[in-house]
Protein backbone atom coordinates (compact mmCIF):
# COMPACT_ATOMS: atom_id res chain seq x y z
CA UNK A 1 0.00 0.00 0.00
CA UNK A 2 1.00 3.68 -0.85
CA UNK A 3 1.42 5.27 2.70
CA UNK A 4 0.44 8.75 1.50
CA UNK A 5 -2.38 7.43 0.71
CA UNK A 6 -5.48 6.54 -1.35
CA UNK A 7 -8.09 9.28 -0.97
CA UNK A 8 -10.26 7.97 -3.26
CA UNK A 9 -12.90 4.65 -3.29
CA UNK A 10 -11.83 2.08 -0.62
CA UNK A 11 -11.41 -1.52 -2.30
CA UNK A 12 -14.71 -3.92 -1.56
CA UNK A 13 -12.49 -6.29 0.10
CA UNK A 14 -10.77 -3.70 2.58
CA UNK A 15 -14.51 -2.28 3.41
CA UNK A 16 -15.62 -5.65 4.48
CA UNK A 17 -13.08 -6.37 6.77
CA UNK A 18 -12.70 -3.12 8.67
CA UNK A 19 -12.37 -3.89 12.48
CA UNK A 20 -14.39 -1.83 15.18
CA UNK A 21 -12.71 -2.25 18.41
CA UNK A 22 -12.78 0.72 20.52
CA UNK A 23 -10.78 2.10 23.45
CA UNK A 24 -11.34 4.82 25.85
CA UNK A 25 -8.45 7.63 26.91
CA UNK A 26 -7.68 11.28 26.82
CA UNK A 27 -6.34 12.41 23.63
CA UNK A 28 -3.17 14.84 23.74
CA UNK A 29 -2.81 18.14 22.15
CA UNK A 30 -3.47 18.64 18.20
CA UNK A 31 -0.73 19.32 16.25
CA UNK A 32 0.15 23.08 16.79
CA UNK A 33 3.61 22.45 17.23
CA UNK A 34 4.26 25.41 19.70
CA UNK A 35 4.92 22.84 22.80
CA UNK A 36 8.22 24.37 24.46
CA UNK A 37 11.45 21.65 24.54
CA UNK A 38 12.93 21.58 27.61
CA UNK A 39 15.11 19.65 29.94
CA UNK A 40 19.06 19.19 28.16
CA UNK A 41 20.58 20.86 25.62
CA UNK A 42 17.89 21.27 22.79
CA UNK A 43 20.16 20.09 20.26
CA UNK A 44 19.83 16.97 21.82
CA UNK A 45 23.52 16.24 21.96
CA UNK A 46 25.59 15.59 25.97
CA UNK A 47 22.61 16.11 28.29
CA UNK A 48 22.76 14.19 31.82
CA UNK A 49 24.34 10.95 31.71
CA UNK A 50 21.80 9.86 34.79
CA UNK A 51 24.12 10.52 37.72
CA UNK A 52 26.45 8.34 38.93
CA UNK A 53 24.32 6.04 41.13
CA UNK A 54 20.92 3.78 40.28
CA UNK A 55 17.97 6.05 39.82
CA UNK A 56 14.41 4.23 41.24
CA UNK A 57 12.41 1.95 39.26
CA UNK A 58 9.68 4.48 37.33
CA UNK A 59 6.93 4.39 34.71
CA UNK A 60 7.13 7.74 32.60
CA UNK A 61 3.69 8.42 30.85
CA UNK A 62 4.03 9.93 27.37
CA UNK A 63 0.28 9.35 25.71
CA UNK A 64 -2.77 8.29 27.23
CA UNK A 65 -4.75 7.05 24.14
CA UNK A 66 -4.02 10.29 21.80
CA UNK A 67 -6.30 10.06 18.91
CA UNK A 68 -4.83 10.64 15.68
CA UNK A 69 -6.63 11.20 12.63
CA UNK A 70 -7.61 13.24 9.52
CA UNK A 71 -10.63 15.09 8.87
CA UNK A 72 -10.37 17.12 6.03
CA UNK A 73 -7.82 20.05 4.97
CA UNK A 74 -9.68 22.96 5.39
CA UNK A 75 -10.26 21.49 9.23
CA UNK A 76 -7.99 22.78 12.17
CA UNK A 77 -8.88 20.02 14.09
CA UNK A 78 -6.85 17.54 12.51
CA UNK A 79 -4.37 15.90 14.82
CA UNK A 80 -1.66 13.63 12.16
CA UNK A 81 0.40 14.86 14.72
CA UNK A 82 0.20 15.26 18.77
CA UNK A 83 2.19 16.15 21.59
CA UNK A 84 2.46 15.25 25.24
CA UNK A 85 5.01 16.02 28.30
CA UNK A 86 6.93 13.64 29.79
CA UNK A 87 8.78 13.45 33.21
CA UNK A 88 11.62 11.69 33.42
CA UNK A 89 13.91 11.61 36.11
CA UNK A 90 17.00 13.67 36.16
CA UNK A 91 19.54 12.01 37.99
CA UNK A 92 20.00 7.95 38.38
CA UNK A 93 21.40 5.41 36.17
CA UNK A 94 18.98 2.78 34.38
CA UNK A 95 19.99 -0.69 33.87
CA UNK A 96 16.72 -1.17 31.54
CA UNK A 97 14.49 1.40 29.44
CA UNK A 98 11.39 0.06 27.53
CA UNK A 99 9.16 2.42 25.71
CA UNK A 100 5.30 0.62 25.56
CA UNK A 101 3.51 1.26 22.58
CA UNK A 102 0.37 0.54 21.77
CA UNK A 103 -2.46 1.51 19.54
CA UNK A 104 -6.07 0.79 19.68
CA UNK A 105 -9.33 1.24 17.29
CA UNK A 106 -11.50 4.24 17.84
CA UNK A 107 -15.22 4.10 17.96
CA UNK A 108 -15.76 3.41 14.51
CA UNK A 109 -12.41 1.39 13.41
CA UNK A 110 -9.13 1.48 12.97
CA UNK A 111 -7.82 3.14 10.02
CA UNK A 112 -8.12 0.78 7.12
CA UNK A 113 -4.66 1.40 5.61
CA UNK A 114 -1.38 0.33 6.61
CA UNK A 115 0.51 3.72 7.98
CA UNK A 116 3.67 5.09 8.64
CA UNK A 117 3.75 5.85 12.41
CA UNK A 118 6.98 7.18 14.67
CA UNK A 119 7.21 8.64 17.81
CA UNK A 120 10.21 11.15 18.90
CA UNK A 121 11.39 14.11 21.18
CA UNK A 122 11.36 17.47 20.31
CA UNK A 123 14.46 19.20 20.30
CA UNK A 124 13.29 22.48 18.53
CA UNK A 125 10.37 23.51 18.62
CA UNK A 126 8.93 25.04 15.01
CA UNK A 127 8.61 28.72 14.40
CA UNK A 128 5.17 30.41 13.53
CA UNK A 129 3.06 27.37 13.56
CA UNK A 130 6.09 25.23 11.46
CA UNK A 131 6.98 22.02 12.19
CA UNK A 132 9.17 20.40 15.19
CA UNK A 133 12.39 19.27 14.89
CA UNK A 134 12.07 16.08 15.94
CA UNK A 135 14.71 12.90 17.68
CA UNK A 136 13.03 9.82 16.52
CA UNK A 137 12.70 7.11 19.46
CA UNK A 138 10.43 4.69 17.93
CA UNK A 139 9.24 3.63 14.72
CA UNK A 140 6.28 1.41 13.45
CA UNK A 141 3.85 0.74 10.66
CA UNK A 142 0.12 0.20 11.31
CA UNK A 143 -1.55 -2.85 10.89
CA UNK A 144 -4.44 -2.80 7.93
CA UNK A 145 -7.73 -2.47 10.52
CA UNK A 146 -6.00 -3.52 13.50
CA UNK A 147 -4.68 -1.84 16.69
CA UNK A 148 -1.11 -3.36 18.07
CA UNK A 149 1.65 -3.54 20.68
CA UNK A 150 5.27 -3.24 20.17
CA UNK A 151 8.58 -2.63 22.89
CA UNK A 152 11.59 -0.52 22.33
CA UNK A 153 14.45 -0.92 23.99
CA UNK A 154 15.71 2.88 24.34
CA UNK A 155 17.94 2.70 27.16
CA UNK A 156 20.83 4.01 25.30
CA UNK A 157 19.12 7.33 25.16
CA UNK A 158 18.87 7.76 28.70
CA UNK A 159 21.33 11.24 27.87
CA UNK A 160 17.98 12.30 25.88
CA UNK A 161 15.62 11.46 28.15
CA UNK A 162 16.12 13.93 31.47
CA UNK A 163 13.97 16.41 32.75
CA UNK A 164 10.48 17.31 31.56
CA UNK A 165 10.58 16.38 27.88
CA UNK A 166 8.22 17.23 24.74
CA UNK A 167 7.45 14.31 23.23
CA UNK A 168 6.02 13.54 19.29
CA UNK A 169 3.74 11.30 17.57
CA UNK A 170 2.94 10.88 13.84
CA UNK A 171 0.90 8.37 11.92
CA UNK A 172 0.34 9.02 8.00
CA UNK A 173 -3.44 8.57 8.28
CA UNK A 174 -6.20 10.66 6.21
CA UNK A 175 -9.45 8.83 7.60
CA UNK A 176 -12.26 9.60 7.94
CA UNK A 177 -12.16 12.59 6.00
CA UNK A 178 -16.03 12.21 5.98
CA UNK A 179 -15.78 8.72 4.67
CA UNK A 180 -17.90 6.30 6.67
CA UNK A 181 -16.54 2.37 6.33
CA UNK A 182 -12.51 3.51 6.28
CA UNK A 183 -12.30 3.51 10.25
CA UNK A 184 -11.28 7.02 12.37
CA UNK A 185 -7.87 6.59 12.82
CA UNK A 186 -6.02 5.84 15.71
CA UNK A 187 -5.18 6.10 19.85
CA UNK A 188 -1.92 5.80 20.94
CA UNK A 189 -0.55 5.16 24.65
CA UNK A 190 2.84 5.14 24.75
CA UNK A 191 4.81 4.58 28.43
CA UNK A 192 8.72 4.08 29.62
CA UNK A 193 9.31 1.36 31.74
CA UNK A 194 12.75 2.50 33.42
CA UNK A 195 14.36 -0.03 35.98
CA UNK A 196 17.31 1.48 38.11
CA UNK A 197 20.71 0.25 38.07
CA UNK A 198 23.61 0.08 35.72
CA UNK A 199 23.23 -0.79 31.90
CA UNK A 200 26.31 -2.77 30.58
CA UNK A 201 27.22 0.37 28.61
CA UNK A 202 26.79 3.77 30.27
CA UNK A 203 25.47 6.28 27.45
CA UNK A 204 27.08 10.18 28.14
CA UNK A 205 25.60 11.34 24.89
CA UNK A 206 23.53 10.94 22.08
CA UNK A 207 24.36 12.70 18.76
CA UNK A 208 21.50 13.55 15.70
CA UNK A 209 22.34 13.03 12.45
CA UNK A 210 19.67 13.51 10.20
CA UNK A 211 16.87 15.20 12.37
CA UNK A 212 13.47 15.70 11.10
CA UNK A 213 9.93 16.63 10.84
CA UNK A 214 8.92 14.68 11.81
CA UNK A 215 11.22 12.62 9.62
CA UNK A 216 14.46 12.96 7.03
CA UNK A 217 13.28 11.85 3.65
CA UNK A 218 15.28 10.61 0.88
CA UNK A 219 14.09 10.63 -2.43
CA UNK A 220 15.57 7.42 -4.88
CA UNK A 221 16.02 7.04 -8.02
CA UNK A 222 16.04 10.51 -9.83
CA UNK A 223 19.45 12.25 -11.01
CA UNK A 224 17.82 15.46 -10.40
CA UNK A 225 17.47 14.77 -6.61
CA UNK A 226 20.50 12.19 -5.78
CA UNK A 227 20.14 11.08 -2.07
CA UNK A 228 23.11 13.21 -0.95
CA UNK A 229 21.42 16.11 -1.91
CA UNK A 230 18.44 14.94 0.20
CA UNK A 231 20.56 13.36 3.29
CA UNK A 232 23.61 15.54 3.43
CA UNK A 233 27.08 14.01 5.18
CA UNK A 234 27.42 14.97 8.79
CA UNK A 235 30.38 16.17 10.80
CA UNK A 236 29.97 16.35 14.65
CA UNK A 237 31.77 16.89 17.59
CA UNK A 238 32.94 13.98 19.57
CA UNK A 239 32.74 13.88 23.32
CA UNK A 240 34.95 14.35 25.78
CA UNK A 241 35.47 11.25 27.75
CA UNK A 242 34.08 8.80 25.70
CA UNK A 243 35.18 5.56 24.83
CA UNK A 244 33.18 3.88 22.59
CA UNK A 245 30.72 4.86 19.78
CA UNK A 246 27.23 3.07 17.84
CA UNK A 247 25.09 4.23 15.16
CA UNK A 248 21.37 3.65 15.79
CA UNK A 249 19.32 4.26 12.70
CA UNK A 250 15.79 3.45 11.45
CA UNK A 251 15.84 3.23 7.46
CA UNK A 252 12.31 2.09 5.26
CA UNK A 253 11.70 2.50 2.01
CA UNK A 254 8.38 3.56 0.36
CA UNK A 255 6.68 4.47 -2.76
CA UNK A 256 5.38 2.22 -5.35
CA UNK A 257 4.37 1.35 -9.07
CA UNK A 258 7.91 2.64 -9.76
CA UNK A 259 11.03 0.06 -11.38
CA UNK A 260 11.34 -2.53 -9.58
CA UNK A 261 8.20 -1.13 -7.86
CA UNK A 262 10.89 0.75 -5.73
CA UNK A 263 11.23 1.44 -2.85
CA UNK A 264 8.49 -0.23 -0.58
CA UNK A 265 8.60 -3.71 -2.18
CA UNK A 266 12.50 -3.69 -3.62
CA UNK A 267 15.36 -4.47 -1.94
CA UNK A 268 18.76 -2.67 -1.54
CA UNK A 269 21.79 -2.34 -0.09
CA UNK A 270 22.26 0.47 1.97
CA UNK A 271 25.37 2.25 3.27
CA UNK A 272 26.51 4.32 6.52
CA UNK A 273 30.21 5.59 6.12
CA UNK A 274 31.90 6.86 9.11
CA UNK A 275 35.32 8.39 8.21
CA UNK A 276 36.03 6.04 5.44
CA UNK A 277 34.75 3.12 6.61
CA UNK A 278 31.30 1.78 4.84
CA UNK A 279 29.02 -0.29 7.17
CA UNK A 280 26.27 -2.16 4.61
CA UNK A 281 22.93 -3.38 5.29
CA UNK A 282 20.27 -4.94 3.28
CA UNK A 283 16.99 -2.89 3.91
CA UNK A 284 14.42 -5.71 3.35
CA UNK A 285 12.00 -8.00 5.46
CA UNK A 286 11.02 -11.18 4.36
CA UNK A 287 8.88 -11.94 7.45
CA UNK A 288 6.16 -10.00 7.74
CA UNK A 289 3.73 -13.45 7.29
CA UNK A 290 5.19 -14.35 10.56
CA UNK A 291 3.63 -11.42 12.52
CA UNK A 292 0.63 -11.67 14.95
CA UNK A 293 -1.79 -9.96 13.02
CA UNK A 294 -1.14 -10.95 9.58
CA UNK A 295 -3.88 -13.36 9.19
CA UNK A 296 -6.14 -11.50 10.37
CA UNK A 297 -5.06 -7.90 9.10
CA UNK A 298 -7.57 -6.78 6.29
CA UNK A 299 -4.87 -5.91 3.65
CA UNK A 300 -2.07 -7.15 1.85
CA UNK A 301 0.15 -7.78 4.94
CA UNK A 302 1.98 -10.77 4.07
CA UNK A 303 4.51 -9.45 1.29
CA UNK A 304 8.16 -8.85 1.56
CA UNK A 305 8.94 -5.05 1.97
CA UNK A 306 11.39 -2.51 2.45
CA UNK A 307 12.29 -2.72 6.31
CA UNK A 308 8.69 -2.77 7.64
CA UNK A 309 5.65 -5.34 7.97
CA UNK A 310 2.46 -3.60 7.91
CA UNK A 311 1.55 -4.40 11.58
CA UNK A 312 4.67 -3.90 13.06
CA UNK A 313 7.41 -2.64 14.74
CA UNK A 314 10.90 -1.40 12.90
CA UNK A 315 14.01 -2.81 13.73
CA UNK A 316 16.82 -0.51 14.89
CA UNK A 317 20.36 -0.75 12.75
CA UNK A 318 22.55 -0.54 15.59
CA UNK A 319 26.67 -0.53 14.64
CA UNK A 320 29.39 -0.47 16.51
CA UNK A 321 31.57 2.09 15.43
CA UNK A 322 34.11 3.06 17.89
CA UNK A 323 37.46 1.63 15.49
CA UNK A 324 35.68 3.74 12.40
CA UNK A 325 35.34 7.62 14.19
CA UNK A 326 38.92 8.43 14.59
CA UNK A 327 40.69 10.15 16.62
CA UNK A 328 40.04 13.58 16.19
CA UNK A 329 37.53 16.16 17.62
CA UNK A 330 35.23 15.46 14.94
CA UNK A 331 33.39 12.84 12.93
CA UNK A 332 32.00 12.37 9.16
CA UNK A 333 29.36 10.30 8.39
CA UNK A 334 27.14 9.40 5.28
CA UNK A 335 24.38 8.05 3.89
CA UNK A 336 23.80 6.39 0.77
CA UNK A 337 21.41 3.72 -1.35
CA UNK A 338 22.42 1.06 -3.86
CA UNK A 339 21.45 2.49 -7.22
CA UNK A 340 19.03 0.84 -10.07
CA UNK A 341 20.57 -1.95 -12.31
CA UNK A 342 20.36 0.21 -15.32
CA UNK A 343 23.46 1.10 -16.24
CA UNK A 344 22.44 3.65 -18.81
CA UNK A 345 21.50 6.14 -15.61
CA UNK A 346 21.73 3.79 -12.63
CA UNK A 347 18.38 5.31 -11.91
CA UNK A 348 14.36 4.99 -11.74
CA UNK A 349 12.86 4.75 -15.57
CA UNK A 350 9.80 4.52 -14.16
CA UNK A 351 9.54 8.76 -13.52
CA UNK A 352 8.57 11.90 -15.01
CA UNK A 353 11.34 13.66 -16.84
CA UNK A 354 12.85 9.50 -18.19
CA UNK A 355 12.96 8.95 -21.50
CA UNK A 356 10.19 8.64 -23.60
CA UNK A 357 8.80 11.39 -21.12
CA UNK A 358 4.70 11.47 -21.36
CA UNK A 359 5.11 8.28 -22.92
CA UNK A 360 4.45 4.64 -21.45
CA UNK A 361 8.04 4.19 -18.81
CA UNK A 362 10.81 1.01 -19.40
CA UNK A 363 10.13 -1.20 -16.45
CA UNK A 364 7.18 0.47 -14.57
CA UNK A 365 5.09 -1.96 -12.74
CA UNK A 366 1.61 0.32 -12.74
CA UNK A 367 -0.06 0.38 -15.90
CA UNK A 368 -0.04 3.79 -16.65
CA UNK A 369 0.27 5.67 -20.02
CA UNK A 370 2.40 8.38 -18.79
CA UNK A 371 6.02 8.87 -16.49
CA UNK A 372 3.76 11.07 -13.97
CA UNK A 373 3.56 10.12 -10.52
CA UNK A 374 -0.02 9.93 -9.91
CA UNK A 375 -0.61 9.67 -5.61
CA UNK A 376 -2.13 6.45 -5.36
CA UNK A 377 -0.31 3.66 -7.89
CA UNK A 378 2.68 5.63 -9.19
CA UNK A 379 4.41 7.48 -6.54
CA UNK A 380 7.74 8.71 -6.04
CA UNK A 381 10.12 6.15 -4.17
CA UNK A 382 11.89 7.43 -1.36
CA UNK A 383 13.31 6.37 1.96
CA UNK A 384 12.42 7.35 5.50
CA UNK A 385 15.52 7.71 7.57
CA UNK A 386 16.79 8.48 10.51
CA UNK A 387 20.21 7.89 12.55
CA UNK A 388 22.36 8.73 16.13
CA UNK A 389 25.47 8.23 17.26
CA UNK A 390 25.70 7.38 21.03
CA UNK A 391 28.53 7.85 22.75
CA UNK A 392 29.27 5.51 25.66
CA UNK A 393 31.75 6.34 29.11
Amino acid sequence: MNLRALHGVLLAGLLSAACSTSTNGNGSAGDDASAEASGDDAAGNAGDDGGSGPGADVTVSAFDGAHLFFKDWSTAGNQRVVTAQGAFPATGTYAKIVLHVTLACPQGGCDVYDRFGTIGLVTTPGVDGGANTVVELARFVTGFCQGGAWDYDVTDLRPLLTGTRTLEAFIDTWVPQGQSGIGQGWQLTATFEMTGGTPAKLPVAVLPLWPGTPITQAWYGDPATPVAKSIAPQTVTLPAGATSYALRSFVTGHGQGNADNCAEFCSRKHTLTVGTTANTQTVWRTDCAKTPSAPSQCGTATDSRAGWCPGADVKPWIVDVTSQVGAGPTTTIAYDVEGYADTSCGCNTCRPGAVPDGGTCTGCVFQGTTCAYDGSLHTQPFYYLSSLLVAYQ
